[in-house]
């Protein structure tokens, strides 16, 4: 793990006096996103709210009397992203005013972690000549931002690549966030609806930033992939074990009442309850999040055949996780059916489903928790150099209280967890020196930055 170490201390050995206070995390209401379904209370809806309330569940109840029960599936990805009322398309969800708050805005330690291990992972793959970055629901960009920040420091390691940026967001609205965090006023959206890259610009470093809605429309080349939060929000089917073997959960209205709707159980198979369930399933209440298979099928092939790796950070379980999917609004928990498009609708990533679905044709690590990953990067050491070179008492409360949030077990420490896709030559094991007579033992394979302890 040496050269991590180094890539840690060149990192950062400019920047104990650079901390930025991003947010105070004391502000933050004990019920944020990261919290257990079990410990919060459903928050109730704001006028705002209700009088936007019709168009969506207009919307949603002609589809349901027209065809039937919709999926929960089709549920989540009408109420996240209609283009019209979606939540994603027309809300701006993230921060203290919005529904919840995410790792990178709680902390820049966190994405400059990340960009360690990014670079870390490029130089593990004999430093190609190009290097994208390719973030899957960037948010505000500050993720990204603090990445870039990271290869601007270590320049005299990356300097010689052609590094660009490739953000996939279904969301203008974000786009346009995102587009001021990096580019400032150096970007523009594309003159046809038509064209994969609807916006482009550049970092004030000259980095190349595009946007897409769409994984697939991203330039194939070696890769590094950053989903933060991404697979969370994709849509699930719900399944529920009966006497008469597996059904899947629908969403309809509730009879007694037309402007509510209601889950029930289908009373026949349909094609997903009889294709997604696996034969050898053993919990009573399944979901599958079909999408997100396919996602990583795409991760996976794209790593392959281009080189790369993805790094996926999420809620998550290996495959022992049930009924997951809630609400969040204001962050407090949302009844999940209630004012649909008003809150944002989130289920627990099964990280055992991501490795089935990514096949033999790259390695899988983890799932890992945040508070493993964040040590084994070095965010002790790192914050400790802070906090030594920090004299201001309240910049050093929101560096303990930063600390505290993402690495506390009963914060976000082991509520998010570390997932990687990498390419096998990654973690083979290089071919022994013909000829040495002092080798006395098999070299053994570069370790893999955040999943391997890290001593300093």
């Amino acid at each position: 793990m040496k050269v991590c170490q180094q890539l840690l201390s060149r990192a950062f050995s400019h920047r104990v006096k650079s901390y930025v206070v991003r947010r105070t995390t004391s502000d933050i209401p004990a019920t944020g996103r990261w919290s257990s379904a079990q410990s919060a209370s459903f928050c109730s809806s704001s006028a705002e709210d209700r009088k936007a309330q019709p168009s969506m569940l207009k919307h949603l109840s002609s589809k349901i009397r027209s065809t039937g029960p919709v999926s929960v599936s089709e549920y989540m990805k009408e109420v996240l992203t209609n283009p019209v009322t979606g939540y994603y398309v027309r809300k701006n969800m993230l921060g203290a005013d919005g529904d919840f708050i995410t790792s990178p805005e709680i902390s820049q330690v966190f994405g400059e972690l990340l960009g360690v291990w990014i670079v870390s992972e490029w130089m593990g793959a004999g430093r190609p000549e190009q290097l994208q970055l390719v973030e899957l629901g960037p948010g505000r960009g500050s993720l990204a931002a603090d990445i870039l920040r990271v290869f601007s420091q270590l320049q005299s390691v990356v300097g010689g690549a052609s590094v660009s940026v490739h953000l996939v967001e279904v969301s203008l609205a974000l786009s346009r966030l995102q587009a001021e965090t990096l580019t400032g006023k150096r970007n523009m959206e594309a003159s046809s609806e038509d064209d994969p890259v609807y916006r482009h610009g550049e970092t004030a470093a000259r980095v190349s930033v595009s946007w897409y809605r769409r994984l697939e429309d991203v330039p194939a080349a070696f890769s590094i992939f950053v989903a933060h939060e991404f697979f969370d929000a994709l849509p699930v089917h719900k399944f529920q074990r009966t006497e008469k073997g597996w059904r899947e959960v629908l969403v309809d209205i509730e009879p007694a009442d037309p402007d509510r709707l209601r889950f029930v159980v289908a009373p026949t198979p349909t094609l997903a309850s009889s294709t997604l369930v696996q034969a050898d399933e053993r919990r009573d209440h399944v979901e599958v999040c079909a999408e997100g298979g396919v996602i990583v099928q795409q991760l996976a092939r794209r790593i392959e055949e281009e080189g790369g790796a993805a790094l996926i950070a999420d809620y998550g379980h290996d495959g022992t996780g049930t009924d997951t999917l809630r609400g969040f609004k204001g962050h407090q928990l949302h009844d999940v059916l209630s004012i649909p498009g008003s809150a944002d609708l989130t289920a627990d990533v099964d990280f055992s489903f991501l490795r089935r679905m990514a096949g033999g044709g790259v390695a899988c690590l983890g799932p890992v928790t945040q508070r493993m990953f964040l040590k084994n990067m070095g965010i002790d050491v790192r914050m400790q150099v802070l906090l030594r070179n920090c004299s201001d008492p309240s910049t050093r409360k929101q560096l303990i209280s930063s600390y505290d949030m993402l690495t506390n077990p009963s914060k976000m420490g082991e509520r998010f967890h570390f997932f990687s896709l990498l390419h096998p030559s990654r973690l083979a094991v290089p071919k022994k020196p013909q000829g040495l007579k002092l080798e006395k033992k098999s070299p053994a394979p570069l370790p893999v930055a955040g999943f391997t302890e890290l001593g300093f």
